[in-house]
């Protein structure tokens, strides 16, 4: 796992330690030393720890005015051990939206297994997003069926469409033109 790296491609346009808005502000990070594990095994530094032992993520972009952002994962999304969900909300999407966030990108390419709880924190965030959305990208068909089983895709756009591998050839405004224009087709 350690050699599975967050997208470095967007660094030129936006780096969440440089970011006063973001919870990652002023992180320094050390390539040097491999220091953070999931189940044992080490992850690139450059991965974010966010108060989840099996879950990490990063900020890959943000655009304020235009109230999105785009997460990349990695490891094991647990809400039933760890509540990850809870986690996440509390200390990364809550004070994102306090700042105009309303639009979530999750790439979830990277998440090997999620376990499910209940729907309570993700009907939360649907509710709170407003005129907004929330999207996971490029999950694996097994983290989409147990999250179905979870019916947490009542509150999160998965699936279908949402599987586009060329993400990482494009801008991250032309990126998030794509999957907004996919979540509105589905709207309408």
């Amino acid at each position: 796992m350690h050699t599975i790296e967050p997208f470095a491609g967007w660094l030129p346009y936006y780096d969440s330690s440089s970011d006063e808005n973001s919870p990652f502000h002023e992180k320094e990070y050390n390539y040097d030393v491999y220091s953070d594990t999931i189940y044992g095994y080490y992850i690139d530094p450059a991965w974010d720890f966010f108060g989840s032992e099996t879950l990490y993520l990063k900020i890959l972009y943000a655009d304020y005015e235009q109230g999105y952002i785009i997460l990349e994962l990695i490891g094991e999304w647990n809400d039933t051990i760890n509540n990850d969900i809870m986690t996440m909300k509390r200390d990364i999407i809550e004070p994102l939206q306090l700042h105009g966030i309303n639009k979530f990108i999750l790439l979830a390419g990277h998440v090997f297994n999620f376990h499910g709880s209940d729907d309570a924190y993700y009907e939360e965030w649907f509710d709170e997003v407003e005129e907004g959305w929330i999207a996971l990208v490029n999950a694996a068909d097994h983290v989409q069926e147990e999250m179905k089983k979870y019916r947490i895709d009542h509150y999160i756009n998965m699936g279908g469409t949402l599987t586009i591998d060329h993400w990482r050839t494009v801008k991250p405004h032309r990126f998030f033109e794509a999957v907004d224009g996919l979540i509105q087709r589905r709207l309408n």
